[in-house]
């Protein structure tokens, strides 16, 4: 889990990648919370969503916003916070030149930030949303959605309530050549306390099924990442 360090639009941004070791294997970014009401890249969500993927090899990227941890700049309300994650993109590609796919993974305002990135990088096939606040920020420009992807929420979500997004997953799963599932986490508050293993464990799943790939590959791949 090397630490790096990357330019972006407003300074440096702090992050943490891990390089898959086959040549050509697709790149995850993975979004954190608000950063006004304590996200970071080493939210719990975050932290085990970076290790789905990595799991199933991909190499990943996690960061700090502007303003987060060591990562320079300040909190510029989502325009400052996509174009970071724009960066982190470019970053990581740089990186991984033949990298044959992307996907992006955010959790609550991360996944507004998240889809937004999805709008405009075509190269990215898959997207992984956590609790989106549909009800705090404007998700509209998901017209059409161009990718395939899970949306996941708990039912017991006080900060954005799972009726709030139902109108928008529900719209979206109209679009023809896309696939759109959601998944419900019984018990779940905002912030899946108590519930991180079910949440990793539908995130998981979701990814094998898109992946091709059967859970004993993952599990093997796992042993094989924490062996070194």
């Amino acid at each position: 889990m090397p630490e790096v360090i990357f330019t972006g639009p407003a300074g440096r941004l702090e992050g943490r990648f891990h390089p898959a070791k086959q040549r050509g294997a697709p790149l995850a970014i993975i979004l954190h919370p608000h950063p006004q009401f304590g996200g970071t890249m080493n939210n719990q969500i975050v932290y085990n969503m970076y290790y789905a993927f990595a799991e199933r090899g991909f190499s990943v990227l996690r960061f700090n916003f502007r303003g987060v941890g060591r990562s320079q700049g300040a909190f510029d309300h989502g325009a400052g916070e996509l174009s970071d994650a724009a960066a982190a993109l470019d970053w990581a590609q740089a990186i991984n030149p033949e990298a044959r796919a992307c996907w992006i993974a955010g959790v609550s305002f991360g996944s507004w930030i998240g889809m937004q990135l999805l709008m405009r990088r075509p190269e990215i096939e898959g997207f992984i949303s956590i609790a989106p606040p549909a009800n705090r920020f404007d998700f509209s420009f998901l017209a059409p959605c161009p990718s395939s992807g899970l949306f996941v929420h708990g039912d017991q979500d006080r900060v954005a309530p799972i009726k709030e997004v139902m109108g928008l997953i529900e719209k979206l799963k109209t679009q023809k050549g896309i696939v759109i599932e959601h998944a419900v986490i019984p018990g779940a508050n905002h912030f899946f306390e108590n519930s991180v293993d079910e949440l990793i464990g539908e995130v998981g799943a979701y990814l094998d099924k898109r992946l091709g790939q059967p859970a004993k590959i993952a599990v093997a791949t796992k042993r094989s990442i924490a062996r070194n």
